[in-house]
């Protein structure tokens, strides 16, 4: 099961990657004139950090770093507006300490009750690790909206992990 839930956060990475190269430079302002509050394009950026940040959380908690690298990439701003390659760059970052993080995880980890911010008396690893990555999906698909709205021909294909040839196409 680790390797499952690694595998669906590396496409998520990908895709969420995919879709801030997308951002046009000029939109970081930006936000939709809806009937709720919204935020800006820029501050959207910002929040996906966070949301990155929240696997370092729950995987420090559950294996203590010695060396501080998880610990570390908690205190980096977060929730704030940034240009697309500074998203990119901290996706990045992240990405290869949770990969990193992933390699000390097994199957029977995923049973063990962590506490949380949310969950003093702590709950599985696995919840936590779905939760973190069901606020992650979240945000990739309010970013997938927004470029859509921004007029930006985005379809289907920029936001999912598309397995197998379409209907139609030949493999190989």
């Amino acid at each position: 099961m680790v390797e499952d839930i690694r595998v669906k956060l590396g496409e998520q990475i990908e895709r969420i990657e995919h879709l801030i190269g997308l951002v046009p430079p000029n939109a970081l302002g930006w936000k939709p004139q809806l009937q709720t509050t919204s935020t800006d394009l820029g501050h959207l950026l910002g929040h996906l950090l966070d949301c990155f940040a929240g696997f370092c959380a729950v995987f420090h908690a559950a294996f203590p770093d010695p060396l501080g690298h998880l610990g570390r990439l908690q205190s980096l701003p977060v929730n704030h507006a940034c240009e697309p390659q500074e998203a990119l760059d901290r996706i990045r970052e992240y990405a290869l300490h949770i990969e990193q993080a992933f390699d000390l995880c097994t199957d029977h980890d995923l049973k063990r009750m962590i506490p949380s911010v949310f969950v003093p008396e702590g709950e599985s690893l696995l919840t936590l690790l779905l939760g973190n990555l069901e606020h992650l999906i979240n945000h990739k698909y309010q970013l997938f909206f927004y470029l859509k709205l921004w007029g930006l021909p985005v379809t289907s294909r920029d936001i999912y992990q598309w397995r197998g040839a379409p209907a139609g196409e030949k493999k190989g």
